[in-house]
């Protein structure tokens, strides 16, 4: 079984690249018992659509 240190990593690197099958199936499997890293996953998308909105808005004040 992936440990939670393992799975948070997973789920940032998720993020940057794409993840092979066999991280994906580990991931799924440990997230889908772990509501603490379900829930880090969670955020990390809430904290990715917030960066975007921000550099969207920011990039809009300048050009304005």
């Amino acid at each position: 079984m992936m440990k939670c240190t393992e799975a948070t990593q997973l789920l940032s690197e998720k993020m940057d690249r794409p993840l092979s099958n066999k991280e994906k199936l580990n991931l799924g499997i440990h997230t889908a018992m772990c509501p603490a890293c379900r829930q880090f996953g969670k955020h990390m998308l809430s904290l990715r659509e917030i960066s975007q909105q921000y550099v969207k808005q920011n990039d809009a004040s300048e050009k304005g």
